[in-house]
C-alpha cells in the first residue's frame, strides 16, 4: 500500500463513529474514558463484548457481528490504514455492535476494565516461532494474564490458525496453568466440532492457506474450566 493511500485511510478513519485511537499516554495514565464503560458511552446497550486481537482488515469483526447481532464487537489492530476496511465496510452496512481500536494489545489493561470482556478471537495470529519473537506470541504468559484479567469469569477464548505450532505451544502453556481446553480441533475442515463462527467465517488469508492445502485448526478454553 502507497504512503498516500495509507494517509487518506488514517485520515478517513478520524471521520469514522466506529474507529476510536487514543493515545499511548492517554491509556498509560488511566484517562481512556471507555475504560469500564464500554457499554455504556460506545455501544449503549448491555449485550456481552467480544474482542478479535490483531484483527487486521477487521473481517472476522464485521462477519461475526453479523452473525450475532446481540453482541458487542471490538476490532483491535495498531495499524489503522488495515482496519479501515473492517471499519468502513460496518458503516456501509450500518452495523450498529462494532468498533475499531487502533491501541496495542499489550495496553488492554488500560482499555478495559476487569471482568469487562465476555470473549476474545485470535484469528490467524503471527506464531513468531523464532525463539527470540517468543515475547510477542499472543498467547504467551504474559498475554494469557492480561486476557484473564479483562475477562468475565465465564468469558471465553478463542484461537484459529494454520500454525500447528501456534496451536501446540498454546496447549503446552494452557497445560502449565492445569486448563484443559473445551475443544481442541486440529482440522476443523475435516473433523466437525467447531462452532458454527469457526466454520462459516473464512477471511482472505484463510482462503488462502486453504488453496496452499493448509490444515485449519481451532481451540478454545475458558480461564476458570
Amino acid at each position: 500500500m502507497g504512503s498516500k493511500n495509507k494517509l487518506k485511510r488514517f485520515i478517513e478513519n478520524e471521520s469514522f463513529d466506529n474507529v476510536i485511537q487514543p493515545s499511548r499516554d492517554e491509556l498509560n495514565k488511566f484517562n481512556f474514558a471507555f475504560r469500564g464503560k464500554w457499554k455504556e458511552k460506545a455501544f449503549k446497550n448491555s449485550n456481552p463484548i467480544v474482542l478479535e486481537l490483531g484483527c487486521g482488515k477487521g473481517e472476522y469483526t464485521v462477519n461475526l457481528a453479523k452473525l450475532n447481532p446481540n453482541k458487542n464487537y471490538i476490532g483491535i489492530d495498531i495499524k489503522g490504514a488495515r482496519f479501515w476496511r473492517g471499519a468502513k465496510t460496518a458503516i456501509q452496512e450500518k452495523l450498529e455492535n462494532v468498533f475499531f481500536l487502533r491501541a496495542q494489545i499489550e495496553l488492554l489493561d488500560f482499555i478495559f476494565e476487569k471482568n469487562e470482556i465476555d470473549e476474545i478471537w485470535l484469528t490467524f495470529p503471527d506464531p513468531q516461532i523464532k525463539f527470540q519473537r517468543r515475547k510477542h506470541r499472543l498467547t504467551n504468559t504474559k498475554f494469557l494474564s492480561i486476557y484473564k484479567n479483562i475477562l468475565r469469569d465465564t468469558g471465553i477464548v478463542h484461537l484459529k490458525t494454520d500454525s500447528e505450532f501456534l496451536h501446540g505451544y498454546t496447549l503446552g502453556k494452557l497445560e502449565e496453568m492445569s486448563i484443559n481446553p473445551i475443544v481442541s480441533n486440529h482440522d476443523i475442515y475435516k473433523n466437525l466440532n467447531a462452532p458454527d463462527e469457526v466454520i462459516k467465517i473464512q477471511t482472505h488469508y484463510e482462503k488462502t492457506y486453504l488453496n496452499e492445502g493448509k490444515k485449519i485448526t481451532y481451540l478454545n478454553f475458558k480461564f476458570n474450566e
